[in-house]
């Protein structure tokens, strides 16, 4: 699949024109996650029991836990994200950089999802609206978009999207153009996905291990009550 259309991306295409393109595709992503394809709060608690072995009621109760327990299960999800995105970039760029893109909408859908399941892991749900303000300041930072809370709370959402997905645009087309990602034939889609989802997932899982600390030293934990410490 390409992005847009099916006759691929002239090399004489500006580093600007691309952008363009992988920006409005990302943007297609990041929608499809935020509506109907996004990570159900409720289904991922079953998972984190079930699925990592988590002793949690609540995702409250993940503040109580060891943090090691949850950087594992937060590498872990880091990890099958992107096996994921370099199964779904595999076979693009059979004909290089400039022949065929990656369906990157589907890129943005692996990675807002990834985000989602992060913010889950540390703790922060996102069903009311102050805490998908949250969410999204954590995505704004992991695309390393400048953006203060109270903007997000007075403009919509989907103008954020638009912004997040120009630095998500810039970023790739700038990795292609420069020669910074190697031309590796089929292997080309891989590269850009795996690239994407690692760089994003880390700077959202420093940003929600940062905010997880900060929530436990506000909590106060009754005499005696000691955090678990989970093996793995």
């Amino acid at each position: 699949m390409n992005i847009g259309t099916n006759t691929g991306t002239n090399p004489t295409e500006s580093p600007s024109f691309l952008s363009q393109r992988i920006s409005h595709a990302v943007e297609r992503g990041l929608r499809r996650a935020y509506g109907r394809f996004g990570v159900r709060p409720d289904r991922y608690l079953n998972e984190l029991r079930r699925g990592y072995g988590l002793p949690i009621a609540t995702f409250g109760d993940l503040f109580e836990l060891h943090p090691a327990a949850l950087d594992n299960v937060a590498e872990r999800t880091i990890s099958g994200s992107r096996r994921m995105a370099i199964l779904e970039g595999a076979g693009f760029g059979l004909g290089g950089a400039f022949t065929l893109l990656p369906d990157v909408s589907v890129l943005g859908l692996i990675t807002l999802r990834l985000i989602q399941k992060l913010s889950l892991i540390y703790g922060f749900e996102y069903t009311t609206d102050e805490e998908q303000v949250e969410l999204w300041m954590a995505v704004a930072s992991a695309a390393g978009v400048d953006v203060a809370r109270d903007w997000i709370k007075k403009q919509v959402i989907e103008r954020l999207m638009t912004r997040i997905a120009q630095k998500a645009g810039t970023e790739l087309a700038e990795k292609i153009t420069t020669g910074m990602v190697p031309l590796l034939g089929a292997g080309l889609g891989a590269v850009l996905n795996a690239y994407f989802v690692t760089g994003w997932g880390r700077r959202a899982q420093h940003y929600f291990r940062d905010k997880h600390f900060d929530r436990r030293s506000q909590r106060a934990l009754g005499p005696g009550h000691s955090p678990l410490l989970l093996n793995g």
